[in-house]
């Protein structure tokens, strides 16, 4: 569900590395609420602008507002519990899925809730015995899931995907785009999810398209 107020405001953002351009220019606002495809070619820019609004890279120029405010102004442990980045490649660390869905309560010391947990296994098609399963035991699409349910135990304002479903086969792609629109339906999560599949595209408000580091709005 959109909502009125900008949550992202992105001015003549760039990115320059081993004087290299990757990224000219950006300017953007993105409305609460709003669900955006990023596509384009491989090196084309695309994750540095999700990183750079996941406050995991600095731009070398312009500035980025998150609602209203310079993000290099907002401490990055707070700003991460509102951003959620997700990563291409899920990465577990413990012994169990138990320990990982832990993990957010965890750092904001806080009891885990693992009736919360056991609900977003089942929106991901998996199951309370997956709590004790050990992470080494786990497919790819089974830790992909995972990883999913740990960045939305405490639902994110924002949840920017890279890739995210890139290496999974049809059914796992699926289940992650499902809930992840249903959040963006329900909860009105801002959604922000670079893809190489151009079906996918169908299912979002916007589509832009990133080539040579320009961005440009095709929906």
């Amino acid at each position: 569900m959109l909502t009125q107020a900008p949550i992202f405001q992105l001015e003549q953002v760039g990115f320059q590395m081993n004087q290299q351009q990757i990224l000219k220019e950006v300017s953007l606002t993105i409305h609460g609420g709003e669900s955006i495809a990023i596509i384009g070619p491989s090196g084309s820019g695309k994750s540095t602008l999700l990183k750079i609004m996941g406050s995991l890279l600095s731009p070398t120029e312009g500035v980025i507002h998150y609602q209203g405010q310079n993000i290099s102004e907002i401490a990055a442990t707070e700003y991460r519990k509102e951003v959620s980045y997700f990563f291409q490649n899920a990465i577990l660390f413990g012994e169990t899925v138990r320990d990982n869905l832990a993990f957010p309560a965890l750092i904001r010391d806080e009891s885990f809730d693992e009736a919360r947990a056991i609900r977003g296994l089942e929106k991901v098609s998996l199951d309370a015995s997956y709590l004790d399963k050990s992470v080494h035991d786990l497919s790819g699409g089974e830790k992909q899931r995972i990883a999913l349910v740990r960045n939305l135990m405490y639902l994110p304002k924002v949840l920017l995907m890279d890739e995210v479903t890139s290496s999974l086969d049809a059914t796992n792609r699926d289940v992650i785009l499902n809930y992840v629109r249903q959040l963006n339906a329900e909860e009105s999560l801002t959604v922000l999810w670079i893809t190489h599949n151009n079906d996918d595209t169908q299912y979002f408000d916007r589509v832009l398209q990133v080539k040579n580091g320009v961005m440009e709005e095709l929906k």
